[in-house]
């Protein structure tokens, strides 16, 4: 599987690359490199991967793989929250699935997707408990892939000025590669999601993809998503 997911991973450039050279030929071009981002669709072929593990190797059948606009699922704190990918059989969410990307303006977007990632969990786990995803207890999973570069992975030249000391993690300026490893890590820690997979993925395809946390690696995440379907009660096939 990890070469499957390598190639998955190069694909995200490959589509945007598409994307791009589409609207350029349409005259429709976004502003900067948004032109690459919003035809959606990116990690379309990771999220392919983890659909065929679900089917192939999980037993699931096609039928119950809901995506997009499709995976909707009820929240707690709002009437509705859409995911990327969930799996669901009859009254009972097996599991549910974000995959996540960002490539340039690291500063910009670093807090949208912490607390997108955050409210997503804590709402998702409150309908949880409150009986509306079924009895068992589904598995959360969070996936993010940052571009690797120097943006990314060198520590930040802005220092934090909070009223308060910041948390030992975050001291030094880490990088927002760090940043993000921080976040997935403690994602799971704390419960939120059941596995976090951080991949660094650099535009040049002679350059090596990396995932620099093992406990954060695809295949922790493949794993931990097998243990949980194959030991919960009510989700067993």
């Amino acid at each position: 599987m990890e070469e499957q997911f390598e190639a998955a991973v190069r694909g995200f450039w490959e589509v945007r690359d598409r994307q791009a050279a589409k609207q350029i030929a349409n005259g429709s071009q976004d502003a900067g490199t948004r032109g690459s981002v919003t035809g959606g669709a990116h990690l379309d072929a990771l999220t392919r991967l983890v659909v065929h593990h679900f089917v192939e190797k999980l037993g699931f059948p096609e039928s119950s793989v809901w995506l997009g606009k499709k995976a909707e699922l009820p929240g707690y704190y709002r009437p509705t929250k859409q995911w990327d990918l969930v799996v669901k059989e009859g009254d009972q969410l097996i599991a549910a699935i974000e995959f996540k990307s960002q490539s340039g303006s690291f500063g910009n977007n670093f807090n949208n997707r912490t607390e997108e990632a955050i409210g997503s969990a804590v709402d998702t786990r409150r309908a949880i408990n409150s009986g509306l995803l079924g009895e068992a207890r589904p598995w959360l999973g969070y996936v993010f892939l940052l571009e690797d570069a120097p943006g990314s992975t060198k520590n930040s030249h802005k220092a934090f000025n909070p009223r308060f000391e910041v948390d030992k993690a975050f001291k030094g300026n880490p990088s927002y590669a760090d940043r993000y490893q921080v976040l997935c890590k403690r994602l799971v820690e704390d419960g939120l999601y059941d596995a976090a997979c951080f991949v660094l993925a650099p535009k040049d395809p002679e350059l090596p993809i990396s995932q620099p946390d093992p406990a954060l690696s695809f295949r922790n995440f493949i794993e931990s998503l097998t243990r949980h379907v194959e030991n919960e009660p009510g989700l067993q096939r």
